[in-house]
């Protein structure tokens, strides 16, 4: 420690109070652009050995957090100054909150002495994120510090998980105060377990429902990853012979070609099923508000969140609790009852394997098009074969993006990384970022629209300058074409492309530019020569593939919002 951050009384900062309450929660890094406000939080991370990592923009550092905790299971944590800092940091706020994600945003602030004067970048920041997130406050007294910042990762996993903040003014961060009038938490000594394994009588009666149930089906949720449930549900599913169906970051809990892992039959077998659970995610739009279930089907529906089990939907059976201890539970109570019922539902298995097998030969001629522009059916078809069990795969994007939820399927738990419910568009650079530090052994690819990658595609130097190699591939229509689909459809050819075309971009130029491997693909037999090339120059890179603008994902022509 620098001679003048503590003095012969065993004085202790704010800034160094901060760090040591993260240190203690485990958090490794921190994402930040920096700022006068909160620079003593920064002395204290060098000193308790954790990384600063410096973005381009705010929005990226919290969307890196929200990231970070998504692949590790850790709280993330972004930490940015007063004003347009935490202005720029709401969006990524706003994401880790509806997709349940834990991390800290810290923000400055201007001195309390200074309170209601306008002093430099002072806004209601608390105010301003009380909505989106599970608790935001201002520290109020330097000695608090490292306490608040323990309660606010304490209210980080209240129910399903999400985003706290903090905000602390400058002279709170910058003042010493003598370090036994501090409470530093204890790591692991200052928050519960919040696993609760749900009431002892619905497991039985889930138990009894899947037994008896002739057409289950089971959709596998983002909570699956959240609770790294992957044991657990995979145990259930084959135990009982029931086919499985996954979304959000539960993609990947069962590997292609597994005979419970289904996809492309949802639809079918949410309109067919006589017994369909719902694990860690919500009836939102995903779901048709609940409105796609079959509404002779018996549902149950198991959450984190009480206030997520039945909203929108009447459910038979609500399970409130942690998806691996409750799926191992149910497996429990059912086994060894009439073979879990699993004999009886070969035929149901094979009828749903049909309906996939159809979906698959009708878009087969798109999958292996060699049209120029290229289909993006095409494209994602060799993205999905260019992945390794080892390859965590990231999406940011509209429509593009829409396509490869229908046929990239990751190969192991934890390895596919969206947005979430908010929809956000940027989110793709900062998750690569969060992805490749918190697991360099793993491969990163990362699939953008062209629109997406322009909202945060600057801190690709990020990426260069901390030596992050990930193959990086834009499916580039210079349109931002979701949107573009329902103004078609709304409004005729002739207002199309009111305010949503955009330039054609050559983002290979722009990666070589800034020290990456970048290469132009227009003929579809050339992407997976590019995408090998990019993998092997040890580099962030980006293929700029230039596909098809009036191709559409089915998904963006049946958005409810346009109809």
């Amino acid at each position: 420690m620098p001679e003048d951050s503590q003095d012969s009384q065993n004085l202790i900062s704010g800034g160094h109070l901060v760090a040591k309450a993260l240190k203690a929660e485990g958090v490794e890094r921190i994402y930040t652009l920096c700022g006068g406000h909160i620079i003593d939080i920064y002395d204290g991370c060098v000193d308790e050995g954790i990384d600063v990592v410096d973005v381009r923009h705010e929005q990226v550092a919290a969307h890196a957090a929200d990231g970070y905790a998504r692949i590790t299971g850790k709280p993330g944590c972004a930490v940015v100054t007063a004003g347009p800092g935490t202005t720029d940091a709401v969006t990524g706020v706003a994401n880790a909150f509806r997709a349940e994600s834990p991390m800290l945003l810290i923000g400055g602030q201007g001195a309390h002495n200074q309170h209601k004067m306008g002093s430099l970048q002072d806004l209601p920041h608390v105010d301003m994120m009380t909505p989106i997130t599970k608790f935001a406050a201002t520290v109020p007294d330097t000695a608090r510090a490292a306490d608040m910042v323990s309660m606010a990762f304490r209210e980080c996993y209240h129910g399903a998980p999400g985003p706290s903040f903090l905000e602390i003014p400058r002279d709170v961060l910058d003042a010493k105060v003598p370090a036994d009038r501090a409470r530093v938490p204890e790591a692991g000594r200052y928050r519960a377990s919040t696993r609760a394994a749900g009431d002892p009588a619905d497991i039985e009666r889930l138990a009894d429902l899947l037994v008896h149930a002739d057409k289950p089906a089971i959709l596998l949720g983002s909570q699956v990853w959240t609770t790294r449930a992957t044991d657990s549900a995979t145990e259930l599913v084959r135990t009982l012979n029931i086919p499985a169906y996954m979304n959000g970051a539960g993609r990947g809990t069962l590997p292609p070609g597994d005979p419970h892992h289904f996809q492309l039959s949802r639809r079918y077998a949410f309109s067919n099923a006589d017994l369909i659970v719902i694990v860690g995610t919500p009836f939102d739009f995903r779901m048709g508000y609940g409105k796609r279930l079959s509404p002779a089907a018996t549902v149950v529906q198991i959450d984190l969140d009480y206030r997520t089990v039945g909203k929108n939907r009447d459910v038979d059976l609500g399970i409130v609790g942690d998806a691996s201890l409750v799926l191992k539970a149910v497996t429990e109570a059912a086994s060894g009852r009439l073979n879990g019922g699993s004999v009886k539902r070969k035929a149901w298995l094979d009828e749903l394997r049909a309906a996939e097998q159809t979906s698959i030969e009708k878009r087969l001629p798109q999958l292996k098009s060699d049209a120029s522009p290229i289909h993006p059916y095409r494209l994602v078809s060799e993205i999905n074969d260019f992945l390794t069990e080892d390859s965590i795969y990231i999406g940011d994007g509209g429509d593009i993006v829409t396509f490869s939820g229908q046929v990239v399927q990751p190969r192991t738990p934890g390895h596919w990384m969206d947005p979430g419910p908010l929809g956000t568009l940027g989110v793709g650079v900062p998750f690569v970022l969060a992805a490749k530090q918190a697991r360099p052994d793993k491969e990163v690819v990362a699939l953008f629209g062209d629109g997406a990658f322009s909202l945060t595609g600057w801190d690709f130097e990020t990426l260069v300058r901390y030596d992050l190699p990930f193959v990086g591939i834009v499916g580039n229509n210079s349109s931002m074409n979701q949107i573009r689909y329902g103004q078609k459809a709304k409004y005729g050819d002739e207002r199309e492309r009111v305010g949503n075309t955009l330039g054609d971009v050559h983002y290979d130029k722009f990666a070589q530019m800034l020290g990456g491997y970048g290469e132009e693909v227009r003929d579809p037999a050339d992407i997976a020569p590019a995408l090998r090339r990019a993998r092997e120059s040890g580099l962030p890179s980006l293929i700029n593939v230039w596909v098809d603008p009036d191709a559409y994902a089915p998904g963006t022509m049946n958005q409810t919002m346009y109809k």
